[in-house]
């Protein structure tokens, strides 16, 4: 039961990928996005893809789990990710292993 991961350098390229993936009918099961990225930021790629799930209809616990993270731990900073964003999860980093890991517990992704 392995994972399989995507990885994009930016945000636009973010969206693009999760956009094939819907088409190929094998959505993802988690994001974990940087905020900032070249291109275009964390916010704005969430933003596009909570745009793209609305209107597909996928709404509510169909949404893809998002965990976003940030060298950036200011109050405005957060709220704008969970509720302009819809974010899932907020992680400071630096991460290590075993945060991401409780986090991806704490979201109900990995038992």
């Amino acid at each position: 039961n392995g994972a399989i991961v995507d990885i994009t350098v930016n945000g636009e390229e973010a969206v693009q990928a999760f956009r094939v993936a819907l088409r190929k009918q094998q959505p993802y099961d988690l994001i974990c996005m940087d905020i900032m990225m070249p291109i275009m930021d964390g916010h704005e790629a969430l933003v596009e893809i909570r745009e793209v799930e609305k209107s597909l209809g996928i709404t509510g616990h169909e949404e893809v789990k998002v965990i976003m993270l940030s060298a950036i731990d200011d109050a405005s900073t957060v709220m704008k990710a969970y509720y302009k964003g819809g974010a899932t999860s907020y992680i400071v980093k630096p991460i290590d292993s075993e945060r991401l890991i409780l986090e991806m517990q704490n979201i109900g992704v990995i038992a």
